[in-house]
């Protein structure tokens, strides 16, 4: 082993030194969940389905389309295990909001140098075992529909080599859209799909195929958040 590669292993093992329990909630995520549980399956008839298919052990990746503010909530919701997000590290400087960020194992990232900076961290949580969130578009939707993906997130799936999910949301725009500061009546549904093989992940995401595998994962969000929407309006 190289001194670099030497290096890397201490790093790595250092963070997960540090890290929190990747499988058990700690109270502030399990009071969250019990609390907006009842309120988002009141106020916004929230469902959800194909949760079995997230694994109970290891890390994997989950790529969700950005329809609020509400989406990490949504998708954390029915989840028995913690959800890592990245946010910028500006909004860990509220005093009740970055206390609360803090306690929900949300990764603070410098949107002025993210990044190798953000997709190292994002690494160091998924083999640490968590579950990782990420919202390819980059920023929320600003008619419901699902927007163009950025690629920054194929170089985190290429160095991590861990499973991959596509979900999709529907309803949440409705919910609470941009500018709205206030949560309106609505009907939630989200979609957890089937992830993709590690033979898709092997030859999709090599170089030189960014583009494809962009094109591809956002056909399967797409195709979880249609499901999604037809499904809340069936009901």
């Amino acid at each position: 082993m190289s001194a670099a590669d030497t290096a890397f292993s201490r790093t790595d093992s250092r963070a997960a030194d540090r890290a929190p329990d990747p499988y058990r909630r700690n109270w502030v995520w399990f009071s969250f969940q019990v609390v907006l549980r009842l309120v988002f399956t009141i106020w916004l008839r929230y469902r959800a389905r194909g949760t079995a298919k997230v694994p109970r052990a290891g890390g994997a990746l989950l790529l969700i389309n950005h329809q609020s503010f509400l989406d990490p909530l949504l998708v954390g919701l029915p989840l028995s295990r913690p959800v890592s997000y990245l946010a910028r590290d500006s909004l860990f400087a509220a005093p009740v909001l970055g206390w609360i960020l803090r306690n929900t194992y949300v990764l603070p990232i410098d949107r002025d140098s993210a990044g190798a900076g953000s997709i190292r961290i994002a690494i160091d949580r998924l083999r640490h075992g968590f579950l990782v969130g990420i919202f390819p578009e980059g920023t929320r939707t600003r008619d419901g529909s699902v927007g163009e993906f950025k690629p920054g997130f194929v170089a985190l799936v290429r160095r991590a080599k861990l499973p991959v999910y596509p979900i999709g949301i529907a309803g949440a725009f409705e919910a609470l859209p941009r500018q709205i500061f206030r949560l309106r009546f609505a009907r939630v549904r989200v979609v957890f799909g089937d992830p993709f093989s590690p033979d898709e992940i092997e030859r999709l995401a090599s170089r030189g195929r960014e583009a494809e595998f962009v094109r591809v994962v956002r056909e399967r969000i797409v195709a979880c958040q249609r499901e999604a929407e037809e499904w809340r309006r069936r009901e």
